[in-house]
């Protein structure tokens, strides 16, 4: 034991850490875990209710845990892991979760595995907070020494542990992937299509399996989303890619059916519509009906119009797009605004700008309208914009 505590912290101290901090932070870690040489089974030891009461599991909880870990005969190294991750910072409740998404993290040794994780982690720039993160959310994966050349290759792709952490918290199972096989793959072709390093991480922070399914598959959604009538290397193909990202052909079709249907497009504007908007696709059904009959029904624009524009669909109807037209319609109907004014530009603007070209010059001529704009935007429409 006494080696490999000296391998570990040789390890440690070769980081580009300050040795004193991590090298005196890992002795901390393996004092507290430090346990019998001896481990001899104990009659009396029952693991659902050593889950219970000593790691916080609920009893269902514990129940399914524990056929995991029949074998244990003494809480000697579960206690020692226990111990272990306390010592590194995770709460109780942290390392009841750890049991829970892995009970054999109970069966690890201390120093040999989890010691020598968190140096090699260290080494690669990661603190103490962080390396508990990987454990809380790395399930299995976690616990397996590969897990260092997978983060010290993801790292420098996603350019933050707060972004990589982002992505782990729906997709840990990118820590069981294969990067040679999968992921570098996926990444190099993504770069041939256009997309820079931040496009990526963009990408697969919604759509993590982007990096980890088979590369033919990456290489058929992109013919797919070339299909919308995107190329590749323009800004609009990586939302494309999103669009269509996971959609068989079928189910892409009868998107677009359901789109021209819906705003009363011809083919060519559906086309057009989508070439400029991809992620138009999805969009539920409900969202683009509801869009459709106040752009259409409502405020009156033409079809073709909105296929030009489809960026309009994209936006939040309550909280942006309803309530600045009815401020515009207020502002031309008493005169305060020219009635050549294009909606789309006063949809497109932030918030910001909006008040202040808007709402704020009207302050004295319509002094009730930044109140009855602000209700409508927290979705109380007001049946009509006061003018006194």
């Amino acid at each position: 034991m006494l080696g490999l505590r000296t391998c570990i912290l040789t390890r440690l101290l070769s980081s580009s850490r300050p040795a004193s901090s991590g090298s005196s932070s890992l002795h901390r870690l393996l004092s507290a875990a430090a346990v019998a040489p001896a481990v001899s089974p104990n009659p009396s030891f029952a693991v659902e209710d050593y889950l219970v009461e000593t790691c916080g599991l609920t009893r269902a909880q514990a129940l399914k845990a524990s056929a995991k870990l029949s074998h244990l005969k003494s809480p000697t190294n579960p206690d020692a892991v226990v111990a272990f991750f306390s010592g590194l910072g995770l709460s109780s409740a942290d390392i009841a979760a750890v049991v829970v998404r892995d009970p054999r993290f109970l069966c690890a040794g201390v120093d040999k595995t989890l010691g020598a994780i968190v140096a090699d982690l260290t080494s690669l720039g990661l603190s103490r907070s962080e390396i508990a993160r990987i454990f809380l959310l790395g399930g299995c994966h976690s616990r397996s020494r590969s897990i260092v050349s997978k983060l010290q290759y993801y790292l420098p792709l996603f350019g933050s542990f707060e972004r990589l952490q982002k992505v782990f918290y729906h997709a840990s199972y990118l820590l069981g992937a294969d990067p040679e096989k999968t992921v570098k793959p996926n990444v190099a072709f993504l770069r041939e299509c256009g997309l820079r390093p931040s496009d990526i991480v963009n990408l697969s922070t919604p759509v993590p399996m982007m990096l980890s399914t088979n590369p033919s598959r990456v290489r058929a959604m992109a013919a797919l989303a070339e299909g919308l009538g995107v190329p590749r290397c323009t800004g609009m193909f990586k939302y494309a890619l999103y669009a269509v990202a996971f959609l068989s052909k079928e189910k892409i079709a009868c998107k677009v059916e359901y789109l021209k249907k819906t705003f009363r497009w011809s083919d060519a504007e559906t086309r057009i519509a989508i070439s400029k908007a991809p992620t138009l696709l999805r969009r539920s059904k409900d969202v683009l009906q509801s869009r459709s009959e106040f752009f259409i029904s409502e405020a009156g624009l033409e079809p073709a119009y909105i296929a030009h524009r489809p960026c309009l669909v994209t936006y939040s109807l309550e909280g942006r797009s309803r309530p600045r037209y009815y401020a515009v319609k207020f502002l031309k109907a008493n005169g305060l605004l020219d009635h050549n004014r294009d909606y789309c530009k006063t949809v497109l603007i932030s918030e910001k700008v909006f008040l202040e070209k808007y709402i704020c010059p009207h302050k004295e001529a319509a002094p009730h309208l930044a109140e009855d704009y602000a209700a409508a935007c927290r979705g109380e429409m007001p049946t009509r914009f006061r003018f006194t």
